[in-house]
């Protein structure tokens, strides 16, 4: 689905990240813009990126962010004028804290001991109490996101921490939540991933050029080779005397979010060994397996339906087909329709082809159901260039519960599947027949990695509040 379509059904991702270190002095600042562009499924509606000199004076640090995708924020002057051999970008779609310039990462700060820049992807679900506690010892905000307060626990404990890597862990052992982290010290690229790896981080070098990213796939976008993943719980710090590594904080316990591979991730990154465009193939086999239907055709929604609609293809052989155009130049600029121009908004950003399925038995695969309106009128879309039969097979079991860490799932209420039955969602839908990825068939999509799954089944890695904090530091 596209941003637009995400907008509608309230299904996202929070961030990107992504960092890079040319120990040969060369400027990053074209690099980062390429790695964010590579993730700007990630997030679209802000972006920046900060670098700095490491041969310059330890306090000067220049960036540029603001609200827009990455083509919309930065051209070719701004890039030029971003001088440093070691930076990081950041792109973001706002959850908690809403969508505001101030906002926009990386976070830049100047303290005593010299600058910080901090790009974060994920959610913390102790931020308010945190925040509160550095509130009262004097600390004054300037953004309304809880990476305001990991940048602030970082700058504090790097007081009397003798290296700025002991303080990012200092302040690991207080937050608590989901989160990929990239901290550019004035000498320092550091990457660090929560205990559970719930957030992808991995490690790119290109020459004697470092990176940082959320996904591999934009490692490839500045011509980077993928070495490895951080591991949950890691930290690895990059230095002008290469790499290092601190696994003291990881533990036996793991959960990766099962969506990055059913939909966050883009179809040609690897996360944590495995790769993304296959684990849908086989959510798509096994969609077929356990929801097989009689019909003339498969057809996936772009872009994460489609491998899944390729898998059910192959294991059903029913042929493949492509029955929609995707109008990829429709971005975060379009307006945002009214719910009455809904259905008018769908067929501006996709259409259908109806000699693919005009007369036919269409099976429609998609990643999700949120509120059922999308699918609803991609429904009608199909049955109106001619498709005699629509039937639904959805890559994910339904949505049930929702997500504290950084996945824009929205409260049960608004999830369709939590006040109505897959009968009744069908009809709304309507669609012919509708069947969800089983819950005991997730694993097959990720082989022996440990995952989280807690939207579908309210079981979560760790306590989590008993209250939506989405938005609670809106009015902050």
């Amino acid at each position: 689905m596209e941003y637009s379509d995400r907008a509608q059904t309230g299904l996202n991702e929070e961030c990107g990240v992504f960092g890079v270190y040319d120990f040969t002095g060369n400027d990053v600042s074209s690099s980062i813009y390429y790695g964010l562009f590579a993730l700007q499924h990630r997030g679209q509606e802000s972006c920046g990126i900060a670098v700095t000199d490491t041969n310059a004076p330890k306090s000067k640090v220049s960036y540029h962010k603001d609200v827009g995708l990455v083509n919309e924020v930065f051209n070719e002057e701004i890039i030029e004028k971003l001088k440093g051999d070691l930076g990081v970008g950041h792109v973001r779609y706002s959850t908690a804290g809403g969508n505001r310039a101030s906002n926009a990462q990386p976070l830049v700060i100047n303290y005593i001991k010299g600058t910080l820049a901090i790009a974060h992807n994920g959610n913390l679900i102790n931020a308010k109490e945190l925040r509160e506690e550095l509130a009262y010892t004097g600390a004054i905000f300037q953004t309304t996101i809880d990476s305001e307060v990991i940048a602030y626990h970082i700058a504090r404990a790097r007081l009397y921490a003798p290296t700025v890597e002991l303080a990012v862990k200092n302040a690991m052992q207080k937050i608590k939540g989901a989160y990929a982290l990239i901290v550019m010290s004035p000498m320092k690229l550091i990457g660090a991933r929560d205990a559970l790896g719930i957030k992808p981080l991995c490690i790119g070098k290109k020459g004697t050029t470092y990176v940082l990213a959320s996904e591999s796939c934009a490692l490839s976008a500045m011509g980077a080779k993928f070495v490895r993943d951080v591991k949950p719980g890691e930290i690895v710090t990059i230095s002008s005397k290469g790499i290092t590594s601190d696994t003291s904080m990881r533990q036996e316990k793991e959960a990766r979010c099962i969506f990055e591979y059913i939909y966050f991730a883009r179809v040609d990154s690897i996360i944590d060994g495995v790769n993304v465009y296959e684990s849908r193939i086989k959510a798509g086999k096994a969609l077929a397996a356990s929801h097989p239907v009689e019909a003339d055709i498969v057809v996936g929604v772009p872009e994460s339906g489609i491998a899944a609609a390729k898998g059910y293809s192959e294991y059903s052989r029913i042929p493949y087909g492509i029955a929609f155009h995707k109008n990829s130049y429709v971005g975060r600029t379009f307006i945002k329709p009214k719910q009455s121009d809904r259905e008018s908004s769908v067929k501006i950003k996709l259409s259908v082809l109806p000699s693919t399925v005009k007369g036919k038995r269409v099976i429609m695969v998609d990643d999700s159901i949120v509120r059922g309106t999308t699918s609803a009128n991609i429904i009608k879309m199909l049955k109106n260039a001619g498709a005699t039969e629509v039937h639904v097979r959805i890559s994910s079991p339904p949505f049930l519960y929702p997500c504290y860490f950084g996945t824009d799932v929205p409260s049960n209420e608004q999830l369709i599947a939590h006040t109505h039955t897959q009968k009744e969602i069908c009809k709304m839908i309507g669609a012919d027949s509708l069947g969800y990825m089983e819950i005991d068939r997730l694993q097959e999509m990720v082989g022996d990695l440990q995952y989280c799954d807690a939207c579908f089944t309210g079981k979560y890695p760790m306590d989590v509040p008993d209250r939506d904090i989405s938005n609670e530091f809106e009015d902050l």
